[in-house]
């Protein structure tokens, strides 16, 4: 009886220990999934894995999804055309386009009455410190609304567009003007249709990247010739609640920085790359197999917008004696083959490893939730040899 009761104790513990090994398994994968994730994130630039407030659903400027087709082939099989380091829409040397979005807000008791100002404001730290900033352009979109039917668009109606850009913080009660200094003044017609602006700020976005030089623009915007029966609607921000409904839809004003900058460090082909075609060879012999990586499967789907996924292949096989040129054999895995079919137990055979891979283009949301498009290397394996 007491051998029978040791022994269901000893099967319980035993029970116990393997599932005590499990977990300790299972936990030591998941850190070692964390550790891979984060390497990954760290060389896209990002502290921690983004949490994007507007979902994979959010909206996409159009001029992105134009450049991210132009160079994926709308599949996201890496990038078919043209020089990677280059974007060519910008005529600029680059691997990065960000969208910054602008995080300022509306100024009330600055100007007269009829006067509407806008502090604009571009984290530029979402730039890493290796990055060379080739291209900085404000993009300023705005309608005006008025209460009066939508025919009063029908005739020409203009505002006056002042830009500063702010030199140092004002204290209280001083004079913003004395910190302000003019970038941009021009005349602008507006309709019924958003109204665009755009301006190079590529030397000053260079400044506002060193620590406590950033203090950002002010955007005044007035009307020429006011009636005073055109009451002029106050502008407001894109995520301010909606005004009461009127005959034209409430105004708008979209911000945003357009950014360019090259990564040395992940800038390196030169190459136009093609499609890849996996080569017909025996199947135990080295050579790219296929590997189709969904964002899905690793939980990346919320903030990596396109593509879904991508065909990233992997290298696999032996590298028999004598090896053949077309397993890419350097002179020492020439040698170590030879060796190996003289000592087989004492000598490995050469690895089956990548030899040439090639970019794809990302399009995902960074940490801030802004919208990036990079050109990411050694992402897909073309060519594999035995090393």
């Amino acid at each position: 009886m007491k051998s029978w009761v040791f022994l269901n104790v000893l099967f319980v513990a035993a029970l116990a220990l393997t599932h005590v090994e499990e977990e300790e398994e299972e936990e030591t994968m998941r850190t070692m999934m964390r550790t891979q994730e984060r390497s990954f994130l760290q060389s896209l630039g990002l502290p921690s894995r983004p949490r994007p407030a507007a979902g994979p659903g959010g909206r996409v400027p159009a001029a992105l999804w134009r450049m991210f087709g132009g160079r994926s082939g709308g599949d996201g099989g890496g990038v078919q055309g043209g020089e990677p380091c280059v974007v060519s829409e910008y005529g600029v040397r680059g691997n990065i386009v960000r969208y910054v979005q602008d995080q300022g807000r509306f100024v009330s008791g600055w100007g007269s009455q009829d006067c509407v100002e806008k502090h604009l404001f571009f984290n530029m730290s979402v730039l890493q410190p290796v990055e060379q900033l080739s291209l900085a352009r404000l993009e300023v979109q705005f309608q005006w609304g008025v209460l009066r039917a939508p025919e009063f668009f029908l005739g020409h109606r203009a505002l006056d567009v002042s830009l500063y850009k702010v030199v140092r913080a004002t204290l209280r009660g001083a004079s913003h003007e004395a910190n302000r200094r003019l970038l941009l003044s021009q005349s602008v017609v507006l309709g019924p249709e958003p109204t665009a602006l755009t301006l190079d700020l590529t030397s000053l976005a260079e400044t506002w990247r060193k620590a406590g030089r950033n203090y950002g623009l002010v955007l005044a915007l007035q009307p020429q010739d006011t009636d005073p029966e055109e009451e002029l609607l106050p502008f407001r921000p894109a995520n301010t609640p909606p005004l009461p409904p009127v005959s034209v839809p409430p105004p708008e004003v979209h911000a945003t920085l357009v950014t360019v900058s090259l990564n040395p460090d992940q800038c390196r082909s030169r190459r136009r790359r093609s499609a890849v075609h996996l080569p017909v060879t025996p199947s135990n012999v080295c050579k790219p197999r296929r590997l189709y990586i969904d964002f899905k499967d690793v939980g990346w789907q919320d903030w990596i917008i396109a593509p879904q996924g991508y065909l990233a292949n992997y290298c696999h096989g032996e590298c028999p004696f004598p090896l053949s040129e077309s397993l890419n054999g350097t002179n020492h895995a020439i040698l170590q083959t030879l060796v190996h079919s003289l000592d087989p137990r004492g000598t490995p055979q050469p690895c089956c490893v990548p030899i040439r891979l090639s970019p794809i283009s990302m399009l995902y949301y960074d940490n801030n939730d802004n919208v990036v498009l990079r050109h990411y290397q050694d992402m897909v394996v073309d060519e594999c040899g035995c090393r």
